[in-house]
């Protein structure tokens, strides 16, 4: 119920939850190239969800949201300009930033988070220890692609 302005019934984007979680695998192994940082491939995590529109609407045709997270190897003393290259890279590739920090007072010290104005994807990333960065795609409202969209 990715609600893009044309409406509650508006077609969704179609896309398999294999298609959808290699995509999200795609998108965090670039963040980790782009900080030049090792994904953990033991701690890729792919939690499908179902969609829940703006009035709670909750339908029954298979549609889904997936949150992917994995975590990557990267000393502490590289991760601000490993977050700033992947802002960058994210700017570049149009997404907007959402938010971006990086203040050793805070934890996490060093986070980017940026959404696509069009496709809706959110991305994330982060410290989460002294030797790792947390890298996190979720997608918006998916319908498979041979599933018939149902209507509110």
């Amino acid at each position: 119920m990715s609600d893009t302005g044309d409406g509650v019934n508006a077609p969704l984007p179609r896309m398999s939850q294999e298609k959808a979680e290699a995509w999200a695998k795609h998108w965090t192994e670039s963040m980790a190239r782009t900080a030049q940082a090792e994904i953990a491939p033991e701690t890729a995590t792919a939690d499908f969800g179902n969609c829940t529109g703006r009035n709670n609407e909750s339908a029954d045709d298979g549609r889904f949201t997936l949150n992917y997270n994995a975590r990557a190897r990267l000393p502490k003393e590289r991760h601000t300009e490993a977050v700033r290259a992947i802002r960058d890279a994210l700017k570049k590739q149009g997404f907007e930033i959402v938010a971006y920090r990086s203040d050793p007072e805070l934890k996490p010290a060093n986070l980017v988070d940026a959404k696509h104005p069009k496709d809706h994807q959110f991305v994330s990333a982060g410290d989460v220890t002294d030797d790792l960065l947390t890298l996190i795609v979720n997608t918006p409202c998916l319908l498979p692609p041979d599933a018939e969209q149902q209507e509110f």
